[in-house]
């Protein structure tokens, strides 16, 4: 059993209340609290050591990729992170300088987005680190982006450049909130997700969500630069788009918009974010199938990003 089965079973029978907006699905949970003009979201989002991060890896890096990671689960959603809880567990034998470097790495991810750090929980795991971060945010009522929303016809976009974030992004990432609040605000988008297990992985959780399928140019697919050189350098024989389609942990936007909308987009995002690329990758079809058209033609997408427990 991999990870989406074992959720699809956790998940079949979950106890729910009148507050409900949104459950498990979805980036974030969706509860109405009883306020006129938003909504709460909640997210939870876990990291160990030897998955998420190596023991050599700076502490600061570690502490900001930890909250980063729920602050892109916020921003899928189109709203404005506001407090966290963290929870530790660590070895008997810690080092007490890296836990509060990591901290300190946390705090200053946590100032720039002004997000309260609020306390947490600490506790013994014997083999390694773990960090899991539970956050607290706000979406304007009825402006929250799901995943369930695409619509057959629409452009697919994604931002930044995919594949490659071993070599260091994945520590370093800047989670795209600017991003995401000025499309959910501005822009009519019909279905988003940040990209953190890969885009053929988190494409696929868009489509099974809005029960559509899509096609994707190989040619418009942007490559990163890390990517190409890990191809490079490696005789895995994985193509530098293999790479951008499987890699995950790019934390970029994956997101639809009527095809009428599409050059408005990409103009309106250009005069806002210049620095940061807008690509559009294909279309959203009607079926459950997700292909990509390259110079031979038009053939079925296999790969798949990270799963856990594959």
């Amino acid at each position: 059993m991999n990870e989406i089965e074992l959720i699809q079973c956790l998940t079949r029978s979950l106890p729910t209340n009148k507050s409900v907006v949104v459950g498990a699905g979805d980036d974030c949970a969706v509860l109405d609290v009883g306020l006129p003009d938003r909504f709460l979201l909640f997210k939870t989002d876990a990291m160990v050591e030897g998955i998420h991060f190596t023991a050599e890896a700076p502490p600061e890096k570690v502490g900001h990729k930890a909250l980063a990671r729920c602050l892109s689960d916020i921003a899928a959603m189109g709203g404005t992170p506001n407090s966290a809880l963290i929870t530790l567990g660590l070895p008997q034998k810690f080092e007490a300088a890296f836990v509060e470097n990591l901290y300190t790495g946390m705090g200053v991810l946590a100032r720039r987005y002004e997000v309260a750090i609020v306390g947490g929980e600490t506790t013994t795991n014997p083999e390694r680190m773990f960090i899991s971060v539970a956050l607290l945010g706000w979406a304007a009522r009825g402006k929250a982006l799901l995943r369930s929303g695409a619509e057959v016809g629409d452009a697919i976009f994604v931002t930044g450049e995919l594949g490659g974030s071993r070599s260091g992004k994945h520590l370093e990432f800047e989670p795209r909130l600017k991003e995401a609040q000025f499309l959910a605000h501005n822009l009519s988008v019909h279905a988003m997700i940040d990209v953190s297990d890969g885009l053929g992985t988190d494409l696929r959780h868009v489509l099974k969500a809005s029960r559509v399928g899509a096609e994707l140019l190989s040619s418009s697919i942007p490559v990163s630069r890390e990517a190409r050189r890990a191809a490079k350098a490696e005789s895995s024989g994985k193509t530098p788009l293999l790479a951008a389609l499987t890699d995950g942990e790019d934390f970029e936007l994956l997101f639809t918009v009527a095809s009428r909308d599409a050059v408005p987009a990409l103009d309106a995002w250009k005069k806002r974010f210049p620095s940061v690329p807008l690509t559009c990758i294909g279309r959203i079809t009607a079926g459950d199938s997700i292909t990509i058209r390259d110079k031979q033609g038009v053939r079925p997408l296999t790969a798949h990003g990270y799963v856990h427990f594959s």
